[in-house]
């Protein structure tokens, strides 16, 4: 089973939008560096939704490919259609990924049935380990815990990055599902309590920034040392409030940028951070001590 602080890697872009593959390079040699436990290539912080089918796969090969299996490679290959999420599932599996996330289908608003049939079709078409994504704020479809439960029980869906950010739906989950069954937090901001409460690690989008922190902070409360990650949390708390002040991943690419780890750019419709926000960002970094 995967834990600890798996980051949510965002995708690193040239002012132009053209992707630029020696900062990548370089993010991923971070991580690894810095105690981050799994990366998660091309989800919604890594503008999945911008990248053309040909970018966002070569994105996951050639993440699997550095890595090397030192770290888990989950790739993100969710789609509101269940034949494009077979194939980006598919693909994935053959370029090595470990696993994949798979983000509840967005726009299209499907049933609980509907969802549950999606997720039970992906599964048994491609034989690799799935993780579900449930994000309502993003996709406007919620997949109650009810829905989860019965998939846990395929074989191969082993887990769920819950980001609703309430933690009493994340406690009704565990309690609905078996003990190997991995719930993850999609939330920073309530992420160490989720572990502590049982929880198995945190997607986290901000470990982009402070990811020995995260690393930390996910350890201590897998542990069960509740007074250490608090202690941990409490000092990137900021982070997780100012890289949302607009939509991720607007913020945290800003971020990384002026921590000169990746250049400006960023795709449309986004756009880069708005200049009323770069002081509370900036200065949120330094809180953290990563500026």
């Amino acid at each position: 089973m995967i834990s600890g602080s798996m980051v949510a890697l965002a995708t690193p872009m040239y002012a132009d939008g053209s992707l630029d593959w020696d900062k990548l390079h370089d993010l991923v040699e971070w991580h690894v560096e810095q105690g981050t436990r799994a990366l998660v290539a091309v989800g919604t912080t890594g503008e999945s939704a911008t990248l053309d089918v040909h970018e966002h796969l070569e994105v996951i090969r050639r993440v699997v490919d550095q890595v090397a299996g030192r770290i888990p490679v989950i790739a993100g290959t969710g789609a509101n259609s269940t034949t494009e999420a077979i194939e980006l599932t598919a693909t994935a599996a053959k370029c090595g990924a470990d696993a994949c996330l798979l983000v509840t289908p967005y726009y299209n608003k499907p049933t609980q049935e509907g969802l549950y049939l999606h997720f039970k079709a992906v599964a048994k078409a491609v034989n690799i380990p799935q993780i579900l994504y449930n994000v309502p704020g993003r996709t406007a479809v919620d997949m109650l815990p009810e829905t989860v439960a019965r998939l846990s029980s395929v074989a191969n869906i082993v887990g769920i990055k819950e980001a609703t950010g309430d933690l009493e739906r994340a406690r009704a989950v565990i309690d609905l599902v078996p003990e190997d069954f991995a719930v993850y937090s999609g939330d920073d901001a309530t992420a160490a309590e989720l572990i502590l409460m049982g929880g198995h690690g945190n997607i986290s989008v901000t470990a982009n920034v402070a990811p020995a922190a995260v690393a930390q902070m996910c350890e201590a409360a897998l542990a069960g040392d509740a007074e250490t990650a608090r202690a941990i949390n409490q000092r990137i708390e900021q982070l997780h409030k100012t890289l949302f002040v607009e939509s991720n991943p607007i913020p945290v690419k800003w971020a990384l940028k002026e921590m000169g780890r990746i250049d400006s750019g960023i795709r449309l419709p986004l756009t880069e951070l708005s200049a009323e926000h770069h002081g509370v960002v900036r200065d949120a970094l330094r809180s953290a001590g990563v500026l």
